[in-house]
């Protein structure tokens, strides 16, 4: 005798018995399983892996060895083979101590601060001039990215040629309306001044690059309702042209602040911070401790180089604050 019990048989939409030995098909409310959608979060993940790759490696190990660095008391012994001592805030402490300190504060801010004014002001002036888009416009546009293009040792050197007390061409053409000679590399009063005119000479072609690029975006058709208003081209300027370039200022100013917040070679080149490191900035000032004496302080150098990184992070963080409270007003 069969003691298995059978299973009553599923009807079908027609009130059809279904066979008893065939199987259940899928309900219509029953869904499949999205296999796209795990395949897709795959190739995110493999796309977006050579990127994290790429900033872990070359971006957040570095930071991590330069704050490990300003922690610790490393000499060139231990900073090749290791076992450097935690000294924890201590190479802080004689960072800010340290005489040198003041002055290259003041320098910084300085030589950031006017070279900023000076390269978008410039910059600005320039994008306006070019957008009319007058004959040769193009040329002279493309024969101001050369500053740009060069290599900044190129550039600097040939700074520091033109400079020259005997034999630079500044001189020599200030001679020629009767001022007399300065002593632009090797005088504490002019030294920064020096510095500061080289960079302005090499960031204006980056300020006019993207201003420009700014400038296209802008409607043609608010000028002509401005013309035909009787605004004149001060007022259509101050009236349209700077208010629409305010995000594009923005990111050109904050790009430039750390840009120039860790200019080296240029100072480096001209007057190695001196004389008397009345051109020493921060960026300066953290060589010349890691790698510029025959007994190389590494742990106060990079002490040096994370308040720089800090002070380019607070900025980033108050143009994201910033462009945070334009998106949501």
């Amino acid at each position: 005798m069969n003691t298995t019990a059978h299973a009553p048989a599923a009807s079908s939409a027609s009130g059809e018995a279904a066979p008893a030995g065939a199987t259940p098909t899928r309900g219509a409310g029953m869904r499949r399983p999205r296999r796209g959608s795990h395949s897709s979060q795959w190739a995110a993940w493999a796309f977006l892996a050579p990127v994290v790759l790429y900033l872990g490696l070359f971006y957040g190990y570095p930071l991590y060895r330069n704050v490990d660095l300003s922690l610790r008391a490393y000499t060139v012994r231990s900073f090749v083979q290791g076992g450097a001592p935690f000294t924890g805030l201590e190479n802080y402490r004689k960072v800010f101590d340290d005489p040198t300190f003041t002055p290259a504060l003041v320098h910084t801010v300085l030589f950031t601060a006017v070279s900023l004014m000076f390269q978008y002001a410039t910059g600005l002036a320039l994008a306006v001039f070019f957008a009319q888009h007058f004959r040769l416009s193009a040329t002279l546009r493309a024969l101001f990215l050369v500053p740009w293009l060069l290599p900044l040792i190129v550039s600097a050197s040939t700074w520091s040629w033109m400079f020259n007390s005997d034999s630079g061409i500044v001189n020599t053409a200030l001679g020629w309306t009767g001022i007399g000679s300065v002593n632009w590399l090797t005088s504490p009063s002019w030294s920064l001044t020096s510095v500061i005119i080289a960079n302005v000479w090499i960031g204006i072609p980056f300020n006019l690059v993207v201003l420009y690029s700014g400038l296209q975006a802008i409607p043609a058709a608010l000028y002509e309702a401005a013309a035909l208003d009787g605004a004149n081209a001060w007022q259509r300027f101050r009236r349209i042209t700077f208010p629409l370039l305010k995000p594009v200022s923005a990111i050109t100013l904050l790009l430039g602040l750390v840009y120039t917040l860790k200019v080296f070679d240029i100072i480096w080149i001209m007057t190695r911070g001196g004389p008397t490191d009345s051109s020493t900035t921060f960026a300066t000032w953290s060589y010349r401790l890691g790698f510029g004496n025959l007994l190389p302080e590494f742990g106060p150098g990079a002490a040096v180089g994370n308040v720089l990184v800090l002070i380019a992070l607070v900025f980033g963080l108050v143009y994201i604050r910033t462009q945070r409270k334009q998106a949501e007003s």
